[in-house]
This record gives C-alpha cells, structure tokens and sequence, in this order.
C-alpha cells in the first residue's frame, strides 16, 4: 500500500446530492494537480451532478464518472484500496463492509435482543445496499485483479507508509473484528497490503465517537469510532503527524481534556516505535483547532428538524430525556487533510471562531513537511457535521 505523498495517478470522489459546495471547492483545487474520477449511485444523480460542476465553471470533459450502485459520498471507507508493486503493477484490495459496525453497536445498544436488532436491519435499506461491492466494481473499472480480504475496516482507518509500516486504532479495528485476534489480523494486514510492521495505537479523537453518541457530560457527538485519518497521518515514510492539545488549552472543555489523554498515550506509543526497519520515527505534534459545537435539544424520535436530535439514537444508559439541552460537536481537525500530486487540501476553521493562531501554526508545519506543495484551505464543515472530512470524501489511486 503506498504512502499518499506518493505520485497519484487519480483521485476518486463521490457524486451525490451531499456537500455539493465542499465537492465544488474540492474539484477546482484538485484539477489542475490529478485527475478525478467520480463515482455516482445512478444516472439521474450523476446527471444533476455534472449539471451542478457545470454550473460553477467546472469542464466536466476534464473528468470521468463511473455509476456503481448505492454508493456514497465518502469514497475513503467503501472504496478500493489499491496497492502496488516494484513493477507499478496496480491491484484493488477489496476489504470486508461492515457499515461503520453498526449492526454490533445495535446489539450493545438493545443488550443482545437478536431480534429486536433483526428486525432493525431488516427496515432499514442501509443494510440492503450495494455499497460494500463499490471498491471490487473500482478494479473491475480500472481492469486491475481484486484482492479480496475477510477483514471488515474503513479506508480512513488504516494509514501507510509506503514502506511497509501500517497505522491501525487497535480498539476500533478489533471492535469491527470481534471474536478475531490480533495475530491474525495482522496476517491478513500483511497479506493484502504487503505490511511487514504494524503499529496499534489506542484510541482516536473523543470528536469522533462510534455513531452519534455521548463523548462526554453534555457533550455528544457524530464519527466512525476513532478513524486514524482524524488523529495520526505520515508525512513522509518516516514522519508522523499526531493531532496535539496543548497543556494551556486541556481544561478548556471536558472534551480537551480527553484528547490532551488520549493523544499523550498515542505520543508514548509512537516515541517507542520503529519503522520497518527499525528506526526511530519523527513525530510532529500537530494543534487541534477550537472546539466547534452547537447547542440541540433531545426530542421525540422522528422530529430532527433544525437542532433537534431524538432521544432514541442514543443508548438508554446515556440517561438523555426529551427535552435535555446537550452540546452537538463537529469532528473537526487538521489531519483530515488530503496530499497528491504538488498540493494539499486541508480544513479552515477560523470562520467558526478558531484560534488564527493555531492554524498559522499548522500552515507552517505543513509547509515543512510537505515543502514544495501548494497549501489550499477548504471550508469543510459540512463534512465535519457529518462526521467526514476532506481525506474521508477521498481515495487515491497510485501512479
């Protein structure tokens, strides 16, 4: 699996109805660096989607779309992680879909009532799509052989060095692998992506929750479980970004404080790690910007208008009653950046009242480690809400 600040042949983007001013931005700043593919669920939307690109000046001409049912916009996750040889041989390994884990947390959530989850899974048409065979339909459109592997993950989940050395967030990649060792996932890693040292980091961003649930007090939020593309990302294939909240700024909000936590654990992992060849890594602290949140308020299941969130979303033990105030956080942060070919697409977040300084600082620390590219600020917020980011609606296919 080759590191992203390698040469890239294309980048791959969802089209949908979603985020379509973020997908605007994306493309104008990708163009002139990569060439894009889109991938849309059906012609009707594909059709309103060049439509839309048309319409803000975009030459569709420039771009190739691909309709593969029941995809989605986050590409990262569902899509084809493509891998290559000494030779540039290209093959799509096509990992296991698990929709975010969601079936399992259904079964924490009604303690183990098979069929009360059954009967869940079975109204609701996210378990009945396609979308798990998007990343074989990906090679098959390409002509390249698939790899096909019995592990469930999420594109953002796993991050490469190039070199053989793999990043993994051990707790979520064992909750989407449950009953399975760790031993054998990590055959099964260097099996299908040629990884020969695999380093397992503790937990990721309290931004980013296992589905919309409580971080914290009154805090709640939407993510995919700790994906290591929002906390820890290699630069180069021996430099390690590492998302970073700075003593001053812990007791800000109970939210900090998880993350000053969660993030020192990571740093001692990192500081005693090697690379694969046993060397030392470079590890570059990089700031989390303000935290972004919103007040909601719980409501009756069915009513999510404006800033309500029903109540049922939330497992009963999290105490939330209707009509609780609670604080709605975005999964915002600087590594949910995207590299190719002599740019990168980072997140802004001074609109929504971050600290300026922070995200100079972060401007110079991606001018150093990435020297020579073209630096973009994207307002992401869209995708932040959501739970995504800018590296989430990506996926790179290697030159």
């Amino acid at each position: 699996m080759p590191g992203e600040f390698e040469p890239q042949q294309a980048v791959w983007l969802g089209l949908d109805s979603f985020n379509n001013t973020v997908t605007k931005d994306l493309v104008k700043a990708l163009l002139p660096y990569v060439n894009i593919k889109f991938v849309s669920q059906s012609d009707s939307v594909l059709q309103k989607g060049k439509s839309y690109l048309s319409k803000n000046g975009i030459d569709t001409g420039k771009i190739q779309f691909y309709v593969m049912p029941d995809n989605q916009f986050y590409m990262r996750d569902h899509g084809a992680t493509f891998i290559k040889n000494a030779d540039g041989e290209i093959k799509a390994v096509d990992f296991s879909w698990s929709s975010y884990g969601y079936a399992d947390r259904l079964m924490e959530k009604y303690n183990n009532d098979t069929i009360k989850v059954d009967s869940i899974l079975t109204a609701y048409r996210y378990f009945k799509s396609k979308r798990g065979k998007v990343d074989s339909l990906m090679g098959i459109a390409e002509k390249v052989a698939i790899v096909p592997s019995w592990i469930k993950i999420e594109g953002g989940a796993i991050e490469s060095n190039g070199r053989g050395t793999l990043l993994l967030n051990e707790p979520l990649t064992l909750s989407r692998n449950k009953g399975v060792s760790k031993d054998s996932i990590e055959k099964e890693f260097k099996r299908v992506l040629g990884i020969k040292n695999i380093i397992w980091l503790r937990d990721g961003l309290a931004e980013d929750p296992d589905g919309f649930a409580t971080i914290t007090g009154k805090y709640v939020g939407l993510g995919a479980g700790g994906h290591i593309d929002e906390y820890a990302r290699f630069a180069d294939t021996n430099t390690i970004l590492l998302a970073w909240i700075d003593e001053a700024d812990k007791d800000k909000n109970p939210v900090n404080k998880i993350n000053y936590d969660r993030m020192h654990v990571n740093y001692e992992i990192l500081q005693k790690a090697r690379n694969e060849n046993g060397a030392q890594f470079k590890i570059v602290k990089v700031p989390l910007p303000d935290l972004i949140g919103v007040k909601i308020r719980m409501s009756e299941p069915g009513n999510s208008s404006g800033f309500n969130v029903p109540v049922s979303i939330f497992k009963p033990s999290d105490g939330w009653k209707i009509g609780d105030s609670a604080i709605y956080v975005a999964a915002s942060s600087y590594l949910n950046y995207y590299v190719t070919n002599g740019i990168v697409l980072l997140p802004t977040y001074v609109n929504e009242g971050s600290s300026p300084q922070k995200e100079e600082k972060v401007k110079e620390i991606f001018n150093e480690v990435f020297p020579g590219r073209k630096l973009v600020f994207i307002d992401a917020m869209p995708m932040n809400w959501e739970g995504g980011g800018i590296h989430c609606a990506t996926q790179p296919e290697p030159k």
